[in-house]
């Protein structure tokens, strides 16, 4: 025999995929490697892709050796596996389980279904998948890119957040609203804000301002926060604190409108339009302050803004225009016209809800930093 040549075949993995694998270490969650090939090939692939703890390779035959209690120690600490058969990863997939992780398994293969049903998310091939391994999933990749992953969850970290800024932008202004009718009613005094007043504005300036927070984009370090606890409330913390916070200022900020106006006019149409006014212009500066719940909102970015943002505020202005001006709405509503007085009054009082809300976040911040 005689030997003509030797050919190599070199299978690099993808940039996006090592970029995509920093970020999810970033974002603290471990990236695990389980194949059928060699070891040296398994150690060497996952070095190139930036995995840690690549030094140590469990192989098929050294997971066979181990009972559920080593196996549970191991699958925590090592990183690759190799020369693994569908029953090793559905032990590995419940010993990771076991250590109370979140495990979200990748795989294309029929023999990857039991593995892929039994995790919390099973990510399936669309493209080089089969159908079992599609079918046993919880979700489908339609491009087979690692980096699709890390873009998902990128994706899903925005929705929470940007739900629970819309829970700590819309509990304020109820809570506001609901504390001054009670406080009133305690006291005995004339409500600040008749019912319907109340109902227009939760039904046009809340609402059209709390959709744009739907709309925000990532935040910068979303993905350089740790992962949060899977049982973790909306309703925990500092979002509580920043209701029942911020309610207090919209309170004050009401009954200091009213009592502005019948302290030197005595009308309370006139007194209850500008609570009204104040309440909203309260609404358009907390939204600034909203969608930076742990950084400074007082800067370019923040107050300019996204389009939907400025264009949400422009309507809300626009339609509180009509409400205090136009005299069908006067009618309806009960209003009054307001001076350049009167509605400086009310914006004062949106940015001293700003500058109050930025005192706090620049105290909390410091505090946490002064823990941490």
């Amino acid at each position: 025999a005689e030997l003509l040549g030797v050919v190599g075949l070199l299978d690099p993995p993808r940039q996006e995929a090592i970029r995509a694998i920093e970020e999810c270490h970033d974002a603290g969650i471990r990236v695990k490697m389980i194949t059928g090939d060699h070891a040296l090939t398994a150690g060497a692939i996952a070095r190139k892709l930036g995995l840690r703890n690549t030094d140590r390779v469990l192989t098929g035959n050294e997971l066979d050796e181990l009972d559920e209690d080593q196996l549970r120690d191991l699958a925590g600490e090592v990183d690759v596996f190799a020369r693994t058969s569908p029953e090793h990863k559905l032990r590995l997939v419940k010993a990771l389980q076991a250590l109370h992780g979140v495990v979200a398994m990748t795989g294309d293969g029929v023999n990857d279904a039991p593995a892929l049903k039994r995790a919390d998310v099973g990510i399936a091939m669309g493209v080089k998948g089969s159908e079992a391994a599609r079918q046993a999933s919880s979700v489908v990749l339609l491009d087979d890119n690692f980096a699709s992953i890390a873009a998902a969850v990128r994706e899903g970290r925005t929705v929470y957040t940007n739900l629970r800024k819309g829970i700590a932008f819309m509990l304020p202004i109820n809570g506001g609203e609901s504390v001054s009718l009670i406080t009133a009613l305690l006291l005995g005094l004339t409500l600040p804000i008749s019912a319907l007043q109340i109902l227009w504005v939760n039904m046009v300036s809340s609402v059209l301002l709390a959709m744009t927070l739907a709309f925000e984009p990532p935040e910068p370090g979303v993905m350089r926060q740790p992962p949060r606890p899977r049982d973790e409330s909306l309703l925990q913390g500092f979002v509580v604190w920043r209701v029942a916070f911020v309610s207090l200022l919209f309170l004050v900020g009401i009954f200091a409108a009213w009592f502005w106006v019948m302290h030197r006019h005595q009308d309370p149409v006139l007194a209850s339009t500008l609570a009204v006014n104040t309440l909203v212009a309260m609404e358009v500066f907390y939204l600034f302050a909203v969608r930076y719940l742990d950084s400074a909102s007082i800067t370019l970015r923040g107050v300019l803004g996204t389009p939907v943002v400025l264009a949400a505020i422009a309507a809300v202005v626009a339609l509180q225009l009509l409400f205090t001006y136009l005299p069908w709405f006067q009618s309806t509503f009960t209003t009054a016209a307001l001076s350049l007085e009167q509605l400086a009054f009310s914006v004062v009082a949106g940015v001293v809800v700003l500058v109050v809300l930025e005192l706090e976040t620049a105290i909390r911040n410091r505090l946490k930093a002064a823990r941490g």
